[in-house]
C-alpha cells in the first residue's frame, strides 16, 4: 500500500496523550489515496486532529490520518461566499483565514480544537453556534464501495453534536473519509453575542456593536481562560455531552435547584450544562489517580501525566455515578472511544 507504515506509536497523535499503536498508518494528503487503501483492511480509522478521541487499546487495523490541505473560496452569490477546505486543514486556521478574508460567520467556532473534516461528524458547536448552521456540502470517499459521494445538509442529518456519520456508526467503522467540506458563509451577517460569556467578553471591552473579529478575539480570550492547552496538559476538550432532557425533568430539576442553567430547545426539551452539574457533584478540581476533572472547567478531562485508558475510564465512571445520583440525570461522553477489535 502507497506509504502505509506498521506498528505506529498514535501518542503523538491524541491530545489526551493516552497511550497506543496501529497496525498500520497512513498519512493521507491526497483523495487518491484512499483509493488504493481501500481494499484489504477489515478495520479502518479516520484520524483527524486526535482532539476528540480516547485511545483504550493497540488498534489492530489501518489508521487514515487525514491531512489533506487546501482552502479556497469556491463560489458566491447574492446571499453567502461559499469556502471550501481540505479535510486535514486546521479549524482554528481555517476559522482565522475566513475572517481574515472578509467573509465572517464561523467566529462563534474559534479556538476549536480538530480539522475541518472532523467537524460535520461532530457537528461541532459553541456559544450560540453550530456548524450545521453554517455548512453546505462535503465530499467524502466510501472505503466499502470505492465511490466518491457528495453529502449535503439533508444527508448529513444533523443534530445536537450529531450528524449521520455517528448515527449510523461510520465513524467508528471507518467507512467515509470526509476530503473536503463546503460552508454557505451569509453576506448578511449579524454578530451572535447572546451568550452571556460572549456580551460580558465584549462589554469588559467596551465594544457595543462588535464585528466578526472583534467576536472571535473574545471566544478565544474565553476558551484560553477557560480550557487548558493539550500541549500543556493533555486533555480531549469537553469530555461530556451537556444532557438534553425533557420540561417535566427540567422543571423538577430548577426547582429544587433554581440556579441551574436550562436553555430551551427548539424540539421543547431543555439542555443541562453538564459542566455545572459535575462541579455540583463535587468533581470540578478533584482528581482520581493521574487524570481528574480540570479545576476551570469541571466538563474538561484532564490527564496530569502517565494517565492510562482504564484510568479515564475509572474517572469517568465515578463523575456519571455522582451525576446519576444526585441529579437523576445520564451524563454521556463525547470523544470516540477507539480499541481493538
Amino acid at each position: 500500500m502507497h506509504n502505509c507504515l506498521t506498528d505506529i506509536d498514535l501518542f503523538p497523535f491524541n491530545t489526551l496523550a493516552l497511550p497506543g499503536r496501529a497496525a498500520r498508518y497512513l498519512r493521507v494528503t491526497e483523495a487518491k489515496q484512499l483509493a488504493d487503501s481501500a481494499l484489504g483492511d477489515r478495520y479502518r480509522f479516520i484520524l483527524g486532529g486526535g482532539s476528540n478521541l480516547v485511545l483504550t487499546d493497540d488498534f489492530d487495523g489501518l489508521v487514515l490520518h487525514m491531512a489533506i490541505s487546501g482552502r479556497e473560496l469556491a463560489g458566491e452569490d447574492a446571499e453567502a461566499w461559499y469556502v471550501r477546505a481540505g479535510a486535514g486543514e486546521n479549524w482554528h486556521d481555517f476559522v482565522q483565514w475566513t475572517l481574515a478574508q472578509g467573509w465572517p460567520g464561523l467566529e462563534n467556532l474559534s479556538l476549536i480544537p480538530g480539522t475541518v473534516g472532523a467537524a460535520p461528524i461532530q457537528n461541532i458547536g459553541a456559544y450560540g453556534l453550530e456548524l450545521a448552521e453554517r455548512f453546505h456540502s462535503l465530499v467524502a470517499f466510501d472505503m466499502n464501495s470505492g465511490q466518491t459521494v457528495r453529502f449535503d445538509a439533508k444527508a448529513c442529518r444533523f443534530g445536537y453534536r450529531d450528524s449521520v456519520f455517528k448515527q449510523e456508526g461510520w465513524h467508528l467503522e471507518g467507512r467515509f473519509a470526509i476530503t473536503e467540506v463546503t460552508f454557505r458563509l451569509p453576506k448578511a451577517w449579524q454578530a451572535l453575542t447572546r451568550y452571556r460569556d460572549v456580551a460580558d467578553e465584549l462589554a469588559s471591552r467596551n465594544i457595543v456593536d462588535p464585528d466578526a473579529q472583534q467576536v472571535a478575539a473574545a471566544v478565544v480570550a474565553i476558551r484560553q481562560r477557560k480550557l487548558p492547552d493539550p500541549a500543556l496538559i493533555p486533555n480531549a476538550g469537553s469530555f461530556f455531552h451537556n444532557p438534553v432532557v425533557d420540561v417535566v425533568i427540567a422543571d423538577r430539576l430548577l426547582a429544587a435547584h433554581p440556579g441551574m442553567p436550562c436553555y430551551p430547545q427548539t424540539d421543547g426539551r431543555r439542555k443541562l450544562a453538564a459542566g455545572w452539574l459535575i462541579e455540583q457533584a463535587g468533581w470540578k478540581g478533584r482528581d482520581l489517580g493521574p487524570v481528574g476533572m480540570y479545576e476551570k472547567q469541571a466538563l474538561v478531562l484532564v490527564n496530569r501525566g502517565g494517565g492510562t485508558a482504564a484510568d479515564v475510564a475509572k474517572l469517568m465512571q465515578a463523575v456519571q455515578r455522582d451525576v446519576r445520583e444526585k441529579f437523576g440525570v445520564e451524563l454521556t461522553p463525547e470523544p470516540i472511544i477507539l480499541g481493538a477489535h
